[in-house]
Protein backbone atom coordinates (compact mmCIF):
# COMPACT_ATOMS: atom_id res chain seq x y z
CA UNK A 1 0.00 0.00 0.00
CA UNK A 2 1.43 3.70 -1.00
CA UNK A 3 1.29 6.17 1.11
CA UNK A 4 -2.04 7.44 1.97
CA UNK A 5 -3.52 11.41 1.93
CA UNK A 6 -6.56 13.17 3.11
CA UNK A 7 -7.79 14.79 -0.48
CA UNK A 8 -10.57 17.78 0.56
CA UNK A 9 -12.93 18.74 -2.26
CA UNK A 10 -14.32 21.63 -1.13
CA UNK A 11 -16.72 22.06 -3.27
CA UNK A 12 -18.81 18.87 -2.67
CA UNK A 13 -19.28 20.78 1.10
CA UNK A 14 -23.13 20.83 1.87
CA UNK A 15 -22.02 22.15 5.81
CA UNK A 16 -23.62 19.29 6.63
CA UNK A 17 -20.81 19.17 9.92
CA UNK A 18 -20.64 15.71 10.08
CA UNK A 19 -16.74 15.67 10.05
CA UNK A 20 -17.54 18.16 13.02
CA UNK A 21 -19.49 14.94 14.93
CA UNK A 22 -17.09 12.63 14.22
CA UNK A 23 -14.09 14.16 15.16
CA UNK A 24 -15.74 14.92 18.72
CA UNK A 25 -16.80 11.38 19.19
CA UNK A 26 -12.70 9.72 17.83
CA UNK A 27 -10.98 7.88 20.81
CA UNK A 28 -8.07 10.37 22.27
CA UNK A 29 -10.18 13.73 20.64
CA UNK A 30 -11.43 14.29 24.79
CA UNK A 31 -14.56 15.37 22.79
CA UNK A 32 -12.60 18.43 21.58
CA UNK A 33 -13.60 19.34 18.21
CA UNK A 34 -10.39 19.90 16.17
CA UNK A 35 -12.17 20.50 12.62
CA UNK A 36 -14.06 23.53 11.47
CA UNK A 37 -16.50 24.50 9.12
CA UNK A 38 -16.87 27.67 7.52
CA UNK A 39 -19.51 29.33 5.40
CA UNK A 40 -17.76 31.13 2.30
CA UNK A 41 -19.72 34.35 2.48
CA UNK A 42 -22.99 33.20 3.84
CA UNK A 43 -24.74 36.76 2.71
CA UNK A 44 -23.93 35.77 -0.87
CA UNK A 45 -24.47 31.95 -1.18
CA UNK A 46 -24.35 28.95 0.85
CA UNK A 47 -20.93 27.80 -0.05
CA UNK A 48 -18.99 26.18 3.07
CA UNK A 49 -15.95 24.54 3.46
CA UNK A 50 -14.07 22.15 5.96
CA UNK A 51 -11.31 23.76 7.56
CA UNK A 52 -8.61 21.48 9.09
CA UNK A 53 -5.07 21.25 9.78
CA UNK A 54 -2.85 20.82 6.55
CA UNK A 55 -0.08 18.80 8.03
CA UNK A 56 2.55 20.78 6.61
CA UNK A 57 5.63 18.90 5.84
CA UNK A 58 7.87 21.92 7.84
CA UNK A 59 5.10 23.32 10.32
CA UNK A 60 5.30 26.44 11.51
CA UNK A 61 3.46 25.47 14.92
CA UNK A 62 6.41 22.65 15.22
CA UNK A 63 8.69 25.11 14.55
CA UNK A 64 7.75 27.50 16.91
CA UNK A 65 7.67 25.37 19.74
CA UNK A 66 10.63 26.06 22.22
CA UNK A 67 9.64 22.74 23.94
CA UNK A 68 9.68 20.36 20.78
CA UNK A 69 6.18 19.12 21.97
CA UNK A 70 5.10 18.80 18.79
CA UNK A 71 5.71 16.16 16.93
CA UNK A 72 5.43 15.13 13.03
CA UNK A 73 4.53 10.94 12.66
CA UNK A 74 5.86 8.86 10.10
CA UNK A 75 2.93 9.45 8.15
CA UNK A 76 3.36 12.98 8.17
CA UNK A 77 0.35 14.12 10.47
CA UNK A 78 1.29 16.76 12.98
CA UNK A 79 0.15 15.41 16.39
CA UNK A 80 -1.08 17.83 19.05
CA UNK A 81 1.18 18.60 21.96
CA UNK A 82 2.87 16.10 23.98
CA UNK A 83 1.54 16.50 27.07
CA UNK A 84 4.67 16.05 29.04
CA UNK A 85 6.59 18.30 27.45
CA UNK A 86 4.08 21.55 26.50
CA UNK A 87 4.78 24.60 28.63
CA UNK A 88 1.84 26.35 27.42
CA UNK A 89 3.69 29.50 25.81
CA UNK A 90 0.86 28.89 22.67
CA UNK A 91 3.77 30.42 20.02
CA UNK A 92 2.05 27.34 17.70
CA UNK A 93 -0.93 29.02 18.01
CA UNK A 94 0.16 32.39 16.92
CA UNK A 95 2.61 31.00 14.66
CA UNK A 96 0.18 28.50 12.67
CA UNK A 97 -1.14 30.74 9.46
CA UNK A 98 -4.34 28.84 9.57
CA UNK A 99 -5.49 29.48 12.99
CA UNK A 100 -5.77 25.34 13.20
CA UNK A 101 -4.19 24.91 16.99
CA UNK A 102 -6.07 25.82 19.93
CA UNK A 103 -5.54 25.97 23.18
CA UNK A 104 -6.60 24.31 26.21
CA UNK A 105 -6.58 27.06 29.12
CA UNK A 106 -7.48 23.84 32.10
CA UNK A 107 -4.96 21.80 30.25
CA UNK A 108 -2.50 24.22 29.72
CA UNK A 109 -2.04 22.62 26.00
CA UNK A 110 -2.46 22.74 22.35
CA UNK A 111 -4.30 20.81 20.70
CA UNK A 112 -5.58 20.30 17.13
CA UNK A 113 -6.53 17.30 14.29
CA UNK A 114 -3.67 14.90 14.50
CA UNK A 115 -5.21 13.51 11.24
CA UNK A 116 -6.90 10.80 14.06
CA UNK A 117 -3.08 8.97 13.88
CA UNK A 118 -4.42 5.94 15.74
CA UNK A 119 -6.47 5.30 12.73
CA UNK A 120 -4.74 6.86 9.76
CA UNK A 121 -1.25 4.48 10.88
CA UNK A 122 -2.98 1.27 10.24
CA UNK A 123 -4.40 2.52 6.85
CA UNK A 124 -7.79 3.10 8.56
CA UNK A 125 -9.98 7.24 7.49
CA UNK A 126 -9.27 9.79 9.76
CA UNK A 127 -12.93 10.07 11.52
CA UNK A 128 -14.11 13.12 9.54
CA UNK A 129 -13.42 11.57 6.00
CA UNK A 130 -14.85 7.96 7.13
CA UNK A 131 -18.40 9.75 7.60
CA UNK A 132 -18.47 12.61 4.73
CA UNK A 133 -21.79 11.64 2.92
CA UNK A 134 -20.92 13.88 -0.11
CA UNK A 135 -16.80 12.75 -0.30
CA UNK A 136 -15.76 16.20 0.16
CA UNK A 137 -13.27 14.20 2.85
CA UNK A 138 -11.42 11.69 1.52
CA UNK A 139 -8.83 9.18 2.34
CA UNK A 140 -6.96 7.95 -0.70
CA UNK A 141 -3.64 6.67 -1.81
CA UNK A 142 -1.78 9.04 -3.75
CA UNK A 143 -1.42 7.26 -7.05
CA UNK A 144 -5.39 7.69 -6.31
CA UNK A 145 -4.76 11.44 -6.14
CA UNK A 146 -3.13 11.79 -8.77
CA UNK A 147 -5.81 10.44 -11.10
CA UNK A 148 -8.34 12.44 -9.56
CA UNK A 149 -5.51 15.63 -10.74
CA UNK A 150 -5.61 14.28 -14.28
CA UNK A 151 -9.50 14.45 -13.92
CA UNK A 152 -10.08 18.00 -12.69
CA UNK A 153 -7.83 20.06 -14.20
CA UNK A 154 -8.65 23.04 -12.66
CA UNK A 155 -7.54 27.05 -13.95
CA UNK A 156 -4.25 28.71 -13.01
CA UNK A 157 -3.17 25.46 -11.82
CA UNK A 158 -4.88 26.04 -8.43
CA UNK A 159 -6.06 22.20 -8.37
CA UNK A 160 -3.93 21.85 -5.36
CA UNK A 161 -2.70 24.24 -2.58
CA UNK A 162 -0.18 22.40 -1.82
CA UNK A 163 2.29 22.39 -4.46
CA UNK A 164 1.49 25.91 -5.28
CA UNK A 165 4.56 28.19 -4.26
CA UNK A 166 2.76 30.82 -3.07
CA UNK A 167 0.72 28.67 -0.03
CA UNK A 168 1.62 29.90 3.23
CA UNK A 169 3.60 26.75 4.64
CA UNK A 170 5.06 25.15 1.20
CA UNK A 171 4.12 21.64 0.71
CA UNK A 172 1.29 19.91 3.17
CA UNK A 173 0.36 16.53 3.50
CA UNK A 174 -3.62 17.20 2.89
CA UNK A 175 -4.64 17.82 -0.37
CA UNK A 176 -7.04 20.11 -1.53
CA UNK A 177 -8.88 20.76 -4.36
CA UNK A 178 -9.78 24.64 -3.76
CA UNK A 179 -14.09 25.60 -4.10
CA UNK A 180 -15.02 26.91 -7.51
CA UNK A 181 -16.56 30.00 -6.25
CA UNK A 182 -12.43 30.76 -5.31
CA UNK A 183 -11.64 29.96 -8.97
CA UNK A 184 -14.60 32.41 -10.31
CA UNK A 185 -16.82 29.57 -10.98
CA UNK A 186 -20.09 29.82 -9.93
CA UNK A 187 -21.60 26.29 -7.79
CA UNK A 188 -24.16 24.61 -9.35
CA UNK A 189 -26.15 24.66 -5.83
Amino acid sequence: MGKQVLYIEMDNCIGCRSCLAACTQCGGHDNRNRNYVLDVDPFINRQTIPLMCFHCVNPACARSCPAQAIQIADNGAVLSALVEKCIGCQNCTIACPYGIPKFDEEQNLMYKCDLCYDRTKEGIPPMCASVCPTNTLQWMEEAELEEKRAQIPLANGKWTASHDPDVLEGETNVKISLPGILQGKQKLF
